[in-house]
């Protein structure tokens, strides 16, 4: 995930628990829910984890990924407050490290069935055996193809190749999570809904009853989540998935509900978040539409006017290919074309292009 201001004021939303929990801590939302952190290698450090009371043990929605510091902190979890808990059922949100990363260990330690969507599972199994050096050189083609240089390219496709180290290998089975099934969790019923954008088929578990949303990545305070196209759907449109997504959650889900997100604190505002979110990105899809009309541009070109900051490797992932994912948005509706000049991929105005200003 690619860490970014969101666009509205912080004070806009409003958070019932100000302070998350400490390492090694767990903190109490509701009655039988109870909010914990696992640390992540990455400027977003942490990813939450929620319990939800399951009869006798305990259901958890997501784990954190495979490393060293975040099977730790599991450990000193079950060594203290969560000492003598059983896990009765591991809940993935979506395929992603950072949430799936831990589920197979889990799984194994507790003998728990792991529920999440048929995406969800099939992208880290397949994820988990393609990846050879014919897809380091997919990579590299791809990112130069839209205008990163070779070194950078090189680095770049080479760090997507360490997905392995930090997923532990899945059961052999699972059991599917679909909308619009219902889950019962101990006492709780909760609505299984799904988004796209951020991960295929993303998990989200909405209780009508007690107003609670289980909102995985897809809204999130502060930050808004990484929109990227990939590789080997390279036309594809995410963010025009992630933006029907978002008009779903305000059509379909009440604003007084408390969201649990996949990082940050938990908050009331989940419709004025999303509509920050579709401004925030339609401002974007803007910047981008005003460049290419000046001149044609490549998506290495376009990153740095929506990602002002130096990016690390690892950032420069997330943000290349998220500026990819407004240009397919614009193409999508009209606004700007490709055309193939070498080797390159450049973007112009398209026969839907808007009047620009200056």
């Amino acid at each position: 995930m690619q860490p970014e201001v969101g666009p509205g004021p912080e004070s806009a939303l409003r958070f019932p628990f100000p302070t998350p929990p400490a390492a090694g801590q767990v903190l109490q939302v509701a009655e039988g829910i109870l909010w914990l952190r696992i640390p992540l290698p990455y400027q977003l450090d942490h990813v939450n984890v929620w319990l939800i009371r399951d009869g006798a043990g305990w259901a958890v929605i997501d784990t954190g990924i495979q490393t060293p510091e975040a099977i730790s902190a599991w450990e000193v979890l079950f060594a203290g407050p969560l000492r003598g808990f059983l896990l009765t059922r591991v809940i993935v949100t979506h395929y992603h490290p950072d949430h799936i990363g831990l589920a197979g260990w889990l799984c194994r330690r507790f003998n728990a069935p792991l529920l999440t969507s048929l995406s969800s599972y099939m992208a880290s199994r397949a994820t988990s055996v393609a990846r050879d050096e014919g897809a380091v050189t997919r990579y590299f083609d791809f990112y130069q193809c839209h205008g990163m240089t070779a070194e950078t390219a090189g680095v770049v496709a080479i760090m997507g190749q360490d997905y392995l180290r930090h997923v532990a290998p899945l059961p052999d089975t699972f059991q599917r999570l679909l909308m619009p099934d219902l889950l019962e969790i101990g006492s709780r019923s909760f609505r299984v809904l799904s988004c796209d954008g951020h991960a295929p088929e993303q998990i989200l578990l909405y209780c009508d009853e007690e107003k609670l949303l289980f909102a995985a990545d897809q809204v999130l305070e502060k930050i808004t989540p990484n929109v990227s196209v990939s590789s080997e759907e390279r036309d594809c449109d995410p963010l025009g998935h992630f933006l029907r997504s978002l008009r779903f959650l305000r059509a379909q889900i009440p604003d007084d509900v408390l969201v649990l997100p996949g990082h940050r604190r938990p908050f009331y505002g989940l419709h004025r978040r999303c509509a920050e979110f579709e401004a925030h990105h339609e401002e974007r899809c803007d910047r981008i539409r005003r460049a290419c009309a000046r001149r044609p541009h490549s998506v290495d070109e376009l990153v740095p006017l929506l990602f002002e900051r130096a990016l690390d490797p690892h950032q420069m992932g997330f943000a290349f290919t998220e500026t990819l994912s407004h240009v397919n948005r614009l193409i999508r509706r009209g606004e700007i074309v490709s055309r193939t000049e070498g080797r390159r991929i450049l973007h112009v105005p398209g026969p839907a292009a808007r009047p620009t200003a200056g």
